[in-house]
């Protein structure tokens, strides 16, 4: 491969220019090994973060990173793989009741996941809430378990894309992961490398997203799906609404008791609905024609949960950790809820030891935040409104500032509004 200047490369974007692509291959293999320093990376991701990669560009550099690692290969499994991935929000527990509500209708989901970081809540992070549940699989035990069981959430293993895992911590320090271009290389590269034949994208919108307005959420939905179609992935993306958190529960304990709800027929309907509605489009990607609600209602999602979490070592039986210290927030009026923010309660379950603000912090299993009444819903001066739960008391007070402004109570009903706003 041809060697080039770094900085020349970095001066060329800086100024609006265009990267070859034998330029992008080179800098992205010599930054995975170490031949171009992370000062120099960083000052290219705050070119590319001001000027941008154009359609040709990108669809490259997310290739090179992929190409930097292993790629995954489902084709030996006697059904069709689908997977899905979520920006990332509030109380987004959907993962876990839809792995075996897509695997309950003849679908592999390899489902490659991760854990929380700031304000959003990681998969990884609410299933370890599970006694003996293991995120850690090899790749042989990864493909019997999609044979036998028909799904599995685990963590993605070290060889895939690793020049993402470097790029993605240096974005991290040094403010450039707000890139429509960057956040795309990044989920896609992992999950084009995974190998599955379709992908669900679920691009959450609003307060408690990632990208806070419409316009950047489908650009960035239209970017990933293009990325994931030019690799040759069955790819769709569906923009849902995150203005408000989901479901009732937010933290790792109290979402999976949710998702499990969920998956014996019950849950919030916003959860039920999400779920049902990203069901349908990864069967409809995989092409396979079965209906998730019977499936849900039939109790078969669940058997296939049961199956799932025991397969790693988990006991889907076994009672879920119960926080040492409680606290109660009570609604200040009667009237009905017209706007619950999604992320003052994020950063509320994050401050109770939900989630973590450096990679390596422990998280607390049973700490979060669950409330009883969303948004058009009736409330009586007096009731509660949200319970608090951590190990650690101290942790409290800086949650409830955090949830000082969090709900707003009229006197006029607000309709919630659809969960899904669009797709592409």
């Amino acid at each position: 491969m041809a060697s080039f200047d770094v900085v020349d490369l970095i001066r060329t974007k800086r100024d609006g220019g265009v990267l070859s692509d034998d330029e992008i291959r080179w800098l992205i293999r010599a930054y995975t090994d170490g031949g171009v320093g992370d000062e120099q990376m960083a000052a290219m991701a705050m070119a590319i973060f001001f000027r941008g990669l154009d359609g040709r560009e990108l669809p490259t550099w997310t290739t090179a990173m992929i190409n930097t690692g292993e790629r995954m290969d489902f084709s030996s499994l006697s059904r069709p793989t689908a997977d899905k991935h979520s920006t990332g929000g509030v109380g987004d527990k959907i993962t876990l009741p839809l792995a075996p509500l897509v695997a309950a209708c003849g679908v592999a989901v390899p489902q490659l996941s991760g854990r929380g970081l700031g304000h959003t809540g990681g998969t990884l992070d609410k299933l370890e809430a599970i006694p003996g549940w293991r995120a850690s699989l090899s790749n042989a035990d990864m493909l019997a378990q999609l044979e036998d069981v028909g799904a599995v959430i685990c963590a993605a293993g070290t060889g895939l894309a690793p020049a993402d895992k470097k790029l993605y911590a240096l974005r991290d320090v040094t403010g450039t992961v707000e890139s429509i271009a960057m956040i795309s290389a990044s989920i896609m590269s992992k999950k084009i490398a995974e190998g599955t034949g379709s992908l669900v994208l679920d691009v959450k919108t609003g307060s408690g997203a990632f990208m806070k307005t419409r316009e950047n959420s489908d650009a960035l939905a239209r970017t990933m799906v293009a990325l994931g179609k030019a690799a040759g992935v069955n790819t769709v993306a569906l923009v849902t609404a995150m203005d408000a958190p989901l479901g009732r529960s937010a933290g790792n304990a109290c979402e999976v008791a949710e998702a499990v709800e969920v998956l014996a027929g019950g849950g919030p309907a916003d959860v039920v609905d999400l779920t049902l509605a990203l069901a349908r489009e990864m069967l409809a990607c995989a092409g396979v024609d079965a209906d998730p609600a019977e499936a849900l209602a039939s109790g078969r999602a669940m058997d296939v949960w049961k199956r799932m979490i025991a397969a790693q070592g988990g006991d889907p039986d076994s009672p879920l950790p119960v926080a040492q210290h409680t606290e109660v927030v009570r609604a200040a009026s009667d009237g009905f809820i017209t706007s619950m923010d999604a992320m003052a309660v994020g950063l509320a379950a994050w401050r109770l030891g939900a989630g973590r603000a450096r990679k390596e912090d422990p998280v607390q299993a049973a700490a979060g935040v669950t409330w009883t009444a969303g948004v058009g819903d009736r409330v009586s001066a007096g009731q509660e409104l949200f319970r608090l739960s951590t190990d650690d008391a101290d942790r409290v007070p800086r949650a409830l500032e955090a949830l000082a402004d969090a709900v707003t109570i009229g006197a006029e009903r607000v309709d919630p509004g659809p969960v899904v706003l669009g797709a592409c």
